[in-house]
């Protein structure tokens, strides 16, 4: 099996059999990112940004020089792209509205702890949002993707304990603001 920089070389060269090899190594994890970025409410959204992702790649590919890893650009890439997607109007709120969140089934019995436990979701996604965007990106993939630290680690591209430091650093930032809305985040 070719390495990155092979396929990267043959997909310069015209060959489409590597490059359609390079968007099946990457698709997942570029996807996963893209989810992390913008949000579990928004997959669809991350399945267009992935699909974006692999056009920009396939257009300028060329203009790659191999001057950092192929996995490095592409999310970098993904990353920036998602960034930017997010910031559009209608990805401030999530699609569903507060009687929405209040149906979410949960383990808790009886319809006051349900509300209960959506409200708490709410609030928890707000502090989520007011985070910057790379911890955001660490929490969700962690805790709702359920990425080890070594995959975020190359997702992101920084070393294994920026993650853990950022991981640890949305946890304080979280625990203080919940704390500040009178919800204790135990």
């Amino acid at each position: 099996m070719d390495d990155d920089a092979q396929l990267v070389a043959r997909a310069q060269g015209g060959d489409q059999q590597a490059f359609a090899e390079l968007v099946r190594r990457y698709r997942d994890r570029v996807f996963r990112l893209a989810v992390s970025i913008l949000g579990r409410e928004f997959v669809p959204e991350a399945e267009d940004v992935t699909q974006e992702v692999f056009l920009k790649i396939h257009h300028s590919l060329q203009a790659f020089r191999g001057e950092s890893q192929f996995s490095s650009w592409i999310y970098r890439i993904t990353f920036n792209h998602a960034v930017n997607v997010k910031e559009r109007a209608r990805f401030q709120k999530p699609h569903v509205d507060e009687t929405a969140l209040g149906r979410i089934a949960t383990s808790r019995p009886g319809p006051e702890r349900q509300m209960e436990a959506a409200q708490r979701d709410k609030v928890l996604e707000e502090c989520i949002e007011t985070l910057p965007e790379l911890y955001q990106s660490a929490l969700r993939q962690y805790y709702w993707l359920g990425t080890g630290v070594a995959e975020i680690a190359e997702l992101l591209g920084v070393p294994e304990n920026t993650v853990k430091s950022y991981l640890h650093r949305a946890r304080k930032l979280l625990h203080g603001m919940l704390n500040e809305r009178g919800l204790s985040s135990d």
